[in-house]
């Protein structure tokens, strides 16, 4: 799943925000400090509380949305350990097992599940492994390091390339084969989008050659903007039901696509495979492609465009404006809202006072806008969920983290990716409620990122956003996954992924967690000796989970123990995932 800015969205709910008072500069705004996001650091770290009301004197990160690595790296890992073998099949070295229960929730307290995610390109063009040699020492070291499982992209422009229903699983059996013997469990992530255009995307991995043919005969399968572009990342939802690709209606591609996989994998699951992620949109997550990076569209912190002038949504919009007695406000979306790249109050529409968004034609157009991204999640998780029923695996959905200007009232980048979500209203409790009556995971980014790293001009509030979402779930009974939105191997980073995934958000969360977390990404960064102890220390941390109070010296010497034995496994998927 290619990462999103997040790696950051009728029968809406309306209920307004409960947030601490305080002030952001520049607009009159309510914040939180970090304190009272969560109720308070786990006792095993030493966790620097930040207050965010007044944000951090620090130069902004070379790309204002990423968050700053920190940390230098050593030189490569040194001699091998010679007892390693011996180690590695030592019961201590063992990790727990764990599945997902009925419900997606982990034994409560007993830690959070560690899960990598795998290279983007771990299958070829050609329907191989690419870099075996590298896959497979890379997938020995996380399983001695404690990793739960790994991540994988299983890609439509791939699998069924060529023609309608004809399917290549080659590089992936293998794939999955590989992880099995390591005793790895595997999130297998239908990915129904591009490969490339979005934030960490190394390789391009087209839709299917047939499908790509249609939206070139028909531009409005595309989902297009109100000036005309096109975006081929994923097809429009306006027209999941229409038999549009060679005879088939999209909703109707993906699953098939999951009935092939279940059919083909069918040995493998609720053992090995033991989530499937199903694919929603760009970047994999339940969102509108509102802020495409391919051809320098957007650029962060741009508040995105709707996503709502194909022919399709266009016929879906005119319906429901009609239907509310309003037909003037269904021949287009929103004219004054700005291009991808303003700010909020650069726009008539988004800017805080009288700004069209928060007047009754702003709510009809955002409550159908976000409605249909709802629908769209309802009817996937409808197939999917009757194809995987009774094979042991959980499902889950990605929804991005958008947490630029999400402390002024509009929160535009939100509501230009389809989270009706403001200053007043709550925008992903329907997201958890839809998500809860389809018993599906809510997987949500941007865990490793604090307020006060981000650009105090932009009011990005990351941990404000992760803590809403955290309570959305809770209320809605569904469990909550998290993952990195960007690379981060510093200690800081892994901190605030500890205390976010507690789930220490009130005095009724003490025996809740995270059900798993997923980090990004395997590659030659994470194996080098500094990241590598970083890495196996965290994991260690997470699987231990807040009801662990050893001390830190006791941790260390664990953690050393672990990166000793590893040396000669890291050394080498380190070297052969450079070539």
């Amino acid at each position: 799943m290619s990462l999103s800015m997040t790696h950051q969205l009728g029968a809406l709910a309306g209920t307004p925000i409960t947030i601490e008072n305080g002030t952001i500069p520049g607009e009159s705004t309510q914040t939180l400090s970090s304190a009272s996001v969560w109720k308070s650091p786990m006792s095993n770290l030493s966790c620097r509380v930040q207050n965010t009301d007044i944000f951090d004197a620090l130069s902004p990160p070379v790309s204002p949305c990423r968050s700053p690595i920190l940390g230098a790296t050593r030189p490569d890992l040194s001699v091998a350990c010679r007892a390693f073998v011996t180690e590695l099949e030592a019961p201590a070295m063992e990790a727990p097992a764990r599945v997902y229960r009925e419900g997606g929730v982990q034994d409560k307290g007993k830690g959070v599940p560690v899960y990598v995610m795998m290279p983007l390109d771990s299958v070829t063009m050609n329907n191989t492994v690419n870099r075996r040699k590298a896959m497979n020492a890379s997938l020995q070291a996380l399983k001695s390091a404690g990793v739960e499982g790994v991540m994988m992209d299983v890609w439509w422009g791939l699998v069924e390339r060529d023609a309608p229903g004809a399917y290549n699983w080659g590089g992936y059996t293998e794939l999955l084969e590989m992880a099995k013997k390591h005793g790895l469990k595997v999130q297998a992530v239908m990915s129904f989008h591009q490969c490339g255009g979005n934030v960490g995307d190394s390789v391009t991995i087209p839709l299917p050659n047939w499908a790509v043919e249609e939206i070139d005969r028909d531009p409005d399968l595309a989902y297009t903007d109100q000036w005309g572009r096109r975006n081929y990342e994923y097809v429009s939802l306006g027209c999941d039901n229409l038999p549009v690709l060679k005879g088939r209606a999209p909703v109707q591609c993906y699953g098939d696509f999951m009935h092939a996989f279940r059919d083909n994998f069918k040995h493998l699951l609720g053992d090995t495979i033991v989530e499937i992620q199903v694919g929603m949109g760009p970047a994999g997550e339940l969102r509108y492609p509102s802020y495409p990076e391919q051809n320098g569209t957007w650029k962060f912190p741009g508040i995105g465009a709707f996503q709502c002038y194909d022919k399709y949504m266009l016929s879906g919009l005119k319906a429901a404006a009609e239907a509310a007695g309003k037909p003037e406000w269904g021949s287009t979306g929103p004219t004054d809202a700005g291009h991808y790249n303003n700010w909020p109050e650069n726009t008539t529409f988004f800017k805080k006072e009288g700004g069209g968004w928060n007047g009754p034609y702003g709510e009809f157009f955002l409550s159908w806008y976000s409605q249909m991204l709802l629908d769209h999640g309802e009817r996937i998780l409808t197939s999917a969920k009757s194809i995987f029923e009774n094979t042991g695996v959980k499902i889950s959905v990605k929804v991005a983290g958008i947490h630029w200007h999400y402390g002024t009232r509009s929160h535009a980048p939100e509501l230009t990716a389809g989270y009706y979500n403001t200053r007043f209203r709550d925008g992903y409790l329907p997201i958890a409620q839809m998500l809860a009556r389809h018993d599906a995971v809510f997987n949500f980014t941007c865990i490793e990122m604090r307020d006060h790293e981000q650009p105090q001009d932009a009011l990005c509030a990351p941990e404000k956003l992760v803590r809403q979402v955290a309570l959305a779930t809770q209320k809605a009974q569904v469990p909550l996954a998290g993952e990195n939105a960007l690379p981060r191997y510093d200690e800081e980073a892994h901190e605030q992924i500890l205390q976010a995934s507690s789930l220490n958000i009130d005095s009724d969360s003490d025996d809740t967690e995270m059900c798993a977390f997923t980090y990004l990404r395997m590659n030659p960064q994470l194996f080098q000796a500094d990241n590598w102890r970083r890495f196996v220390a965290f994991v260690k941390k997470m699987k231990e989970g807040k009801d662990d109070h050893r001390c830190g010296e006791q941790v260390e010497r664990e953690t050393e123990h672990f990166v000793h034995v590893t040396q000669p496994l890291v050394q080498e998927a380190a070297v052969a995932l450079m070539h």
